[in-house]
């Protein structure tokens, strides 16, 4: 039997709760070249440098799947559904000068045009009313689930609201969001059978949702309505407009990212603070703390592990290895969070962290998008959440976790509570 490596035992699903001692093996090799010919990359200082390298790229069409330049064993099943099932880029996955231009035609829906930048800062009074309102229906219960009660509403309802997207779709795209992520595999059981059906219903899922898309487009292109799609498609700027299909696989990338790393964040800083009391308990005496304090919660529990769609366009000579031009590259976003050369004792939770420039929203071109949103809603629901609930205890630990490595997180979080504070 071959021995798996570090990364291959860190993606497995028995070890999704704590991937970390495998990320501390994996780091005594800067650049990792796995068995099907990926290059794993989890240092900060390598991560970081090929983040803003004009020789790597984002783009599928230049980027071969994972397991095509096998050169050891039998070849393994693609592992990407979500990917093969996209008919046009988005800007997560493109390179300039497409990527600048169609992250420039839409940043000004998204925050707001030059003349008034505040739509983001100006969604906190509502933020607050939901995650008030949320708390306010845990009031008479004992037993609450952090995930399903409070981190999945939170964000879902606000991107609906600031993409126009109706909230009564929300269960359906919810399924067709969490059929394909159960069908993203990158690691040694990416070859069984379950795997493989549910790969089958991760491109179905994914079909449907960009029919979806697509549909609510069309909708808004007869009758404008609010929101930033309505806006993308009835508003012409220096650049013109996406084509149909650009913009309706850019509307599933906004669905879809302004809702579910915001989800793990939350459920995740709920987890981290409720295992560090002390932590809780300084950042209910020092409210202050929540700014600096969310930062490290997403150095601590990054909502994205790695990005999987880089590829190399020349051979890169990086910590002594040559990633061959062609090469997929991995980047692990959370080895390089825990990276000792980079951050003093990795390994502990510090809310009052300096220089904590941390890639829990990656860096360069394809820094997040929708980062400033995600932090104010995990801003005020984590504050709130300390301030009002009431001696807090976990349930279970660790959580049963959800299948998906990139966009790891908790599928519950049961608490058990005494009360909710007015």
């Amino acid at each position: 039997m071959v021995e798996e490596t570090p990364w291959q035992q860190a993606l497995r699903y028995a070890n999704r709760a704590n991937p970390y001692p495998f990320y501390d093996e994996l780091r005594k090799t800067p650049v990792a070249r796995q068995p099907d010919g990926t290059y794993v990359v989890s240092t900060y200082r390598e991560v970081v440098a090929l983040l803003h390298d004009p020789r790597v790229s984002s783009d599928p069409r230049k980027c071969p799947v994972p397991g095509a330049t096998r050169t050891e064993g039998p070849a393994e099943p693609t592992a990407e559904p979500i990917r093969e099932a996209l008919t046009e880029p988005n800007i997560i996955i493109c390179d300039p000068p497409e990527h600048d231009r169609d992250r420039g035609m839409m940043m000004p829906h998204f925050v707001g045009p030059p003349p008034s930048p505040h739509r983001i800062t100006d969604l906190e009074p509502e933020i607050r009313r939901i995650v008030g309102g949320l708390l306010d229906d845990m009031k008479g219960k004992s037993r609450i689930d952090a995930v399903d009660d409070f981190a999945y509403p939170l964000p879902v309802t606000v991107i609906c609201k600031v993409l126009g997207v109706p909230l009564e779709d929300e269960p359906r795209f919810h399924h067709w969001i969490e059929t394909a992520l159960d069908a993203l595999d990158f690691g040694p059981e990416a070859a069984s059978e379950e795997i493989r059906s549910r790969q089958a219903g991760g491109r179905q899922a994914v079909q449907e949702f960009g029919r979806f898309a697509a549909e609510l487009l069309d909708r808004y292109a007869r009758e404008p309505g609010p929101g930033m799609l309505s806006e993308m498609v009835n508003e012409d700027g220096p650049e013109g407009r996406m084509s149909k299909g650009v913009l309706a696989s850019n509307t599933l990338l906004l669905i879809f990212a302004g809702h579910e790393t915001t989800v793990n964040l939350i459920a995740h800083s709920v987890l981290t603070l409720l295992r560090h009391p002390d932590a809780l308990d300084r950042l209910r005496r020092r409210p202050e703390l929540i700014v600096p304090g969310v930062e490290e919660l997403l150095r601590f529990e990054s909502s994205v592990q790695f990005w999987h769609t880089r590829s190399a366009v020349e051979d890169i000579d990086i910590a002594g290895t040559t990633i061959p031009k062609g090469a997929p590259i991995f980047l692990a976003y959370g080895s390089a969070n825990r990276d000792p050369q980079r951050f003093t004792d990795p390994d502990e939770l510090d809310l009052e962290r300096r220089d904590n420039q941390h890639l829990g929203f990656s860096q360069g071109i394809h820094f997040c998008f929708g980062a400033p949103l995600a932090r104010l809603e995990v801003q005020v629901a984590v504050s709130e959440f300390v301030r009002r609930v009431q001696n807090p205890r976990l349930v279970e630990d660790p959580p049963p976790y959800r299948h998906n490595q990139i966009f790891r997180g908790p599928r519950h979080v049961l608490v058990d509570i005494d009360g909710i504070r007015d």
